[in-house]
Formats: C-alpha cells, sequence, structure tokens
C-alpha cells in the first residue's frame, strides 16, 4: 500500500507542477476541504520553489516545454543510459556532456524564449519560457 500512496503523490506533483496556482485554488474548492487543502498546499509549495528540474530520459526533455519567471534556477538530469548535452540555439548557455544521473544549472536572468536540443543529438529539442 505504501508504494501505491507514493505513486499516487507522485502522479499528482507532476499534475500540480502543470497547473497554475489559480486552477489549484478553483479545483480546491469544488473537491472538498481534505483533498482540496492538500492540492492547493502542493500547488502552492509548487509555485514558491524556484528550481525547476527537466529531466532527459529516452532521448526527450520532459516537460519539452517549462514556463518559469526570471531568477529561476532550471536543472537538467540525464536519465539515460549515454551521454547528452544542453545547448541554447543562440549558445546563452552550453552544457558540458552529460553522463548517467549528471546534471547541468542555468539561471536564468532575462526574460524570453530560450529553444535548445541536445548537442549530439540534435533531434532532441525543448524550451524554456521566461516571463518577467
Amino acid at each position: 500500500m505504501g508504494h501505491q500512496m507514493q505513486m499516487l503523490i507522485q502522479h499528482l506533483r507532476s499534475w500540480i507542477d502543470r497547473m497554475p496556482i489559480s486552477r489549484a485554488v478553483v479545483l480546491a474548492i469544488l473537491t472538498g476541504p481534505i483533498v482540496g487543502a492538500m492540492l492547493l498546499a502542493l500547488a502552492s509549495a509548487r509555485a514558491q520553489d524556484a528550481n525547476a528540474v527537466i529531466t532527459i530520459d529516452n532521448f526527450t526533455f520532459a516537460p519539452p516545454e517549462l514556463n518559469v519567471t526570471v531568477g529561476t534556477t532550471v536543472k537538467w538530469v540525464n536519465h539515460d543510459d549515454i551521454p547528452h548535452t544542453v545547448v541554447e540555439k543562440n549558445t546563452t548557455f552550453r552544457s558540458k556532456a552529460l553522463d548517467t544521473n549528471d546534471s547541468y544549472s542555468f539561471t536564468f536572468k532575462t526574460a524570453g524564449t530560450f529553444d535548445y536540443f541536445c548537442g549530439l543529438h540534435p533531434h532532441m529539442v525543448g524550451k524554456v519560457i521566461v516571463k518577467p
């Protein structure tokens, strides 16, 4: 039962990561006080988290598009068995080759859209949208 609860919480967190705080408030009101409070607390914690994580797995970046605010540090973590790199198309940032479980972080100090790809596998693409 413990493993199933952990999986449920992991799925809820993944879902909530993509949910704006306003939707979490509406959902909290509609689902009742206990479940609603839990969803609202998770959404609030995620909204306050200054760090965001993008995983590299099965030759894909997940999520493929990430929205953050200026000042956010984004961390890429390679979970594939082979190396990958993270290269912004205008070379705003570029990682070294990331082996399995290696990571690379970059702090976005300006607003804009940052398209990136894997320098070793150019078909792997992603985007970070930074809002003021």
